[in-house]
């Protein structure tokens, strides 16, 4: 890793403009604006907290990905999660309580996350998660869903706590998003987004780029459906293959210099809109911003891993505290190493050098 990039700054500075751009994206509708205008101020505290722990020796980063469950009603063409096994159709079983997540909700706003992005299996499938997450208003938690499970209740839940932003999964048109995602998919997500507009409720979508859709999906027809239907963030996650025939829909250089292209045009034509690119041009972020480096994730029992792609972890924060899982042996291998400098395919650097971090895993230090 590059000791003199400053990763601390690097995390601040883009905090500080997706917290801007939202604070923008929000201003014609006055309740979102009183509650973005207040989790600035509480996103600037948690900035210092970091910094704090920073002179102290410890980094925490801004992010924390939270996977609330292994349950989902979906089979989506190339799910990592259910490559990944963390994601099934069988009951649950010990899997953490709404309390224990609360737990670590609340030990995240100590130490300074300002965003935890609740995915799983389908996250809107834990109520209950989802209901202790709204009583951290200093902690913004966009909830990565399919759609398909939003309801009455939770528009009243979303209007009720603003810090909690359904951020709906979709691939682009009708046709590339029930091939991916089953028939009937896109309408459903067609109709959450207009009862979204019409009850003046933020809401955001992302999109899986592949070789495939980089282009549909980082304009046109697609960004202005969206923009009019009142959509304020497009999140951009590059395909991670499952499998050897699946290597050809993950982007590379060209398609990632497309998709950065893009965006600088849609960040200018579409204004009240944030877009943002994941993992976006890790050449300026000093490597992959993973295992706590920018930030980190917490699979449904407990396991600090990595990132969601790279299943593997040496702690449970059933066990240590959270602050404590960030300093796990395998995170700091890992940051301290080469690995998540190196040169991939696709989306996640660690799922392609996954053997490597199974050797790291299995090291007896």
């Amino acid at each position: 890793m590059d000791k003199d990039f400053d990763i601390q700054a690097y995390m601040t500075k883009g905090v500080e403009k997706i917290v801007a751009e939202a604070v923008k994206a929000t201003l014609k509708n006055p309740q979102e604006s009183i509650f973005m205008a207040k989790f600035a101020l509480a996103s600037r505290k948690a900035s210092q907290k970091r910094a704090e722990y920073e002179q102290q020796g410890e980094h925490v980063p801004p992010f924390l990905i939270a996977s609330i469950t292994s349950k989902c009603n979906l089979h989506c063409a190339g799910c990592y999660s259910r490559c990944n096994q963390a994601t099934v159709d069988t009951e649950p079983v010990m899997q953490l309580t709404a309390a224990e997540w609360d737990r670590l909700f609340t030990e995240a706003g100590e130490i300074g996350v300002s965003f935890i992005l609740l995915a799983g299996g389908e996250p809107l499938l834990r109520r209950d998660v989802i209901e202790a997450a709204a009583e951290h208003k200093n902690i913004l938690f966009p909830i990565f869903t399919n759609g398909t499970f939003i309801n009455d209740r939770y528009f009243e839940l979303f209007d009720r706590s603003r810090n909690l932003v359904p951020i709906m999964s979709i691939e682009g048109n009708r046709e590339v998003t029930d091939g991916r995602r089953g028939e009937g998919i896109y309408d459903i997500l067609m109709n959450n987004m207009d009862a979204f507009k019409k009850r003046g409720l933020i809401f955001g979508a992302s999109v899986t780029v592949t070789t495939a859709n980089v282009q549909q999906v980082s304009g046109g027809d697609f960004i202005r459906d969206l923009a009019q239907r009142g959509c304020k963030a497009v999140i951009y996650v590059e395909f991670v293959p499952d499998t050897e025939e699946a290597k050809k829909l993950a982007p590379g250089d060209m398609e990632r210099a497309y998709l950065t292209d893009a965006l600088q045009k849609l960040r200018q034509e579409y204004p009240e809109i944030i877009f943002i690119s994941f993992p976006g041009d890790e050449k300026s972020s000093g490597g992959c911003i993973a295992a706590g480096r920018g930030f980190f994730h917490i699979n449904s029992h407990g396991g600090a891993e990595p990132c969601p792609f790279s299943p593997y972890s040496d702690v449970n924060i059933r066990e240590r505290p959270l602050l404590e899982a960030l300093n796990s042996k395998l995170f700091a291998a890992l940051r301290s190493g080469d690995i998540l400098l190196d040169d991939h395919n696709g989306g996640c650097v660690l799922h392609e050098k996954r053997a490597e971090v199974e050797a790291l895993l299995a090291q007896k230090y």
